[in-house]
């Protein structure tokens, strides 16, 4: 994806300051950010975790805030992992620096909620909104969303952040252990399965109607 506006801003010492004078004057939070003596800034990111598929964690751990999926011998995952769905909506702020990676946010997200699944499975998205229009753009790994949350503003309109499943056909497979793909095919599975189940469910209703017809 061709970058952003705000990744392709040069700013200096004292522009960077300055901006983060005007950030801190127009939030209505106590999420400020901070310059430190060494030229970098730190400050909080908000995440939303927009998950279709779920997602795979130990066992033996209970997490509260997740929802768990449907339970059974298919379900337990090798290495005792239990595939759980993470609630819609799901919001996470974290408190990270300028130099923080794109690739280092999705992993402190997935230990924030003890996700144990390959971070490559996931993708670090900026979100904005412009003419009644929403854009998706997925950030390489490289980038720093801090300081992309400096440079467009506090507000959630102009850029946000979402976690999302990475493309299936950027995955490069060949980089997952035996177990991880054994894991996906079976959630695939399911997946299909419960597809199934639907269609032939809504085809029975259609051809009751038909018979009641008669």
């Amino acid at each position: 994806d061709e970058p952003s506006e705000w990744e392709k801003a040069e700013l200096d010492q004292a522009q960077v300051e300055q901006r983060i004078k005007e950030y801190n004057s127009q939030i209505n939070s106590n999420l400020f950010m901070s310059l430190n003596k060494d030229g970098s800034y730190t400050g909080f990111i908000k995440v939303q975790l927009k998950l279709v598929r779920p997602v795979s964690v130990p066992a033996t751990k209970r997490v509260p805030s997740l929802q768990a999926g449907r339970q059974g011998p298919r379900a337990q995952g090798v290495k005792r992992r239990t595939s759980f769905y993470l609630p819609k909506g799901t919001v996470k702020h974290l408190h990270i620096l300028s130099h923080t990676r794109a690739s280092e946010v999705i992993d402190a997200l997935l230990r924030k909620f003890t996700v144990v699944d390959n971070p490559r499975k996931f993708a670090l998205f900026e979100r904005s909104e412009k003419d009644e229009q929403v854009y998706l753009r997925k950030l390489a790994d490289e980038e720093q969303p801090l300081r992309l949350r400096l440079l467009a503003g506090p507000s959630e309109k102009v850029l946000s952040f979402v976690l999302k499943e990475n493309e299936t056909g950027e995955v490069n497979w060949d980089a997952f252990t035996l177990p991880e793909l054994h894991n996906f095919l079976r959630i695939l599975q399911r997946e299909e399965e419960e597809h199934v189940r639907r269609l032939r469910h809504r085809y029975a209703r259609c051809r009751q109607k038909m018979q009641e017809a008669l």
